[in-house]
């Protein structure tokens, strides 16, 4: 692997760039996130980023570092890492449980840790009341709001644009949100100490990949709808998985399987990052969450579950508490073999990592830097012949320029 990008140019035209929202967030609105073309969110560099704030973007964005919260041990699991207990689970709530995406598990901790006064709020994110389709961030005080926010959004969201306005209010807070974006957190707390003394809870769903905004406009010209005819998109829930639903304001609805809206991996329209990922799985987090279907895909609707994978003792206090609360039912113990089981994409994607920086190497490419998450083991799992064609695919790839943007803005 090469080096890893030296500017926020770089990290957006090579295609690292998740659209996390900590360059506005860190930077109290002076870059700013925007709408892409392409239907994702990247900073807008119409304006030069002052050195200051271009060397915190740098040292805290997740398109150019990505490292486990806890150093590795030998006991740990080559694909999960380090956690102390994974659990089934699912939300107290029935009608939480019946209405969320999963299980309910996420919802009902942030619910927790509100009721038991642990923190103060949580930084999530919800659907835009004005343009349902979209996401935004949210600051929720009470389970309520966190109800409200709810359910999978497979599209952009910004989360740490609100972190500024989550650290200045000066209280313990948690965040729900992506594995990157809690990498954000992580990196940028090294030179903000307010980030650890207040976000007290990090917790995160276990992520199949960001899809562009694309990926939902699809759906709207298939209906031959347009965006502000919707009263409501919904992704996932009201079963597990649910249905895609999609409200108008002139009483007509339309719905959409989940085995329909994914089945053709050709128009997931992931983000590049996602491809290059080495932390779905959530290791900076207290606790990450999980869809629970052997083989890694749903055969029909069910009352809703999770897996929860408690990485951190503050993590496995919160499930607890949850728990002895009748906030989260807990079921059987889950072992790492079985956690893939109920994600075995996750493995194929981290095996073939090293062989995709390789070739975007080998382009001339800069790459993450993602020490610490024993892609060596998962590297050496691939046979020669795999290895060679995943390495030869990245570089292809490369060239013909699908790993890299268009910039939003050109000035830095």
């Amino acid at each position: 692997m090469n080096a890893v990008p030296g500017t926020v140019r770089e990290i957006v035209e090579n295609g690292l760039c998740i659209g996390c929202g900590l360059c506005e967030g860190i930077t109290g609105g002076r870059v700013r996130m925007v709408a892409t073309p392409q239907g994702s969110l990247r900073p807008d560099l119409s304006s030069p980023i002052i050195p200051e704030d271009a060397a915190r973007i740098l040292a805290g964005c997740p398109g150019v570092r990505s490292h486990p919260a806890r150093p590795a041990s030998a006991d740990d699991d080559a694909l999960w890492g380090s956690y102390v207990e994974a659990r089934m689970a699912w939300a107290g709530d029935p009608d939480i449980r019946y209405r969320a995406a999963s299980g309910g598990a996420l919802t009902a901790l942030g619910c927790h840790a509100l009721a038991d006064g642990i923190v103060a709020f949580v930084l999530h994110v919800s659907a835009d009341l004005e343009r349902p389709m979209r996401s935004v961030w949210k600051i929720s005080e009470t389970a309520a709001e966190v109800v409200a926010g709810m359910g999978s959004r497979y599209g952009p969201v910004a989360p740490l644009a609100g972190l500024e306005t989550a650290l200045e209010r000066g209280v313990p807070f948690a965040v729900i949100a992506k594995p990157c974006d809690l990498t954000a957190l992580h990196n940028a707390a090294r030179a903000d100490p307010r980030i650890d003394e207040l976000c007290v809870l990090r917790m995160a769903m276990v992520c199949g990949g960001q899809s562009r905004l694309t990926k939902s406009t699809a759906v709207l010209e298939e209906y031959d709808v347009s965006e502000h005819e919707l009263t409501l998109f919904r992704y996932r829930g009201y079963g597990n998985p649910g249905v895609l639903r999609v409200e108008l304001g002139d009483g007509r609805a339309f719905e959409k399987t989940y085995g329909d809206l994914w089945a053709d991996a050709s128009g997931w329209e992931l983000e590049t990052r996602c491809k290059l990922c080495p932390d779905a799985l959530g290791e900076t987090a207290d606790v990450v969450a999980l869809d629970t279907w052997p083989g890694g895909d749903p055969v029909g609707e069910d009352e809703g579950f999770n897996a929860v994978v408690a990485r951190t003792r503050v993590g496995h206090a919160l499930v607890h508490g949850a728990a002895q609360s009748g906030r989260l039912t807990l079921g059987e113990p889950v072992s790492a073999e079985t956690l893939t089981d109920f994600q075995p994409h996750q493995l194929r994607r981290k095996q073939r990592l090293t062989a995709r920086y390789d070739g975007r190497a080998d382009a001339g490419m800069p790459n993450l830097d993602v020490e610490g998450f024993r892609l060596d083991v998962l590297d050496n799992q691939l046979t020669e012949a795999q290895r060679t064609g995943e390495r030869k695919g990245a570089l292809d790839r490369a060239r013909s320029g699908r790993f890299t943007e268009t910039l939003v803005g050109d000035a830095e």
